[in-house]
């Protein structure tokens, strides 16, 4: 799973970017998402780095 590098706050939610090859993708995670992830809205908007990301799953977890 890649390491999240950047997040951004969005109306709808959270686009969160991480790196592949030379590429840096993105996706969007609605709000609704990340809290049946268990995942800390304002931590990953503070700390993406904290985070990876599975994209095929379209899932968030913290790397520790």
């Amino acid at each position: 799973m890649p390491d999240i590098v950047a997040s951004k706050k969005v109306p709808e939610g959270v686009v969160v970017m991480w790196g592949e090859g030379s590429e840096i993708k993105s996706e969007n995670f609605n709000f609704q998402d990340l809290i049946d992830q268990n995942v800390n809205v304002l931590d990953l908007l503070d700390r993406p780095i904290a985070y990876k990301i599975d994209p095929k799953l379209h899932k968030i977890s913290p790397k520790y």
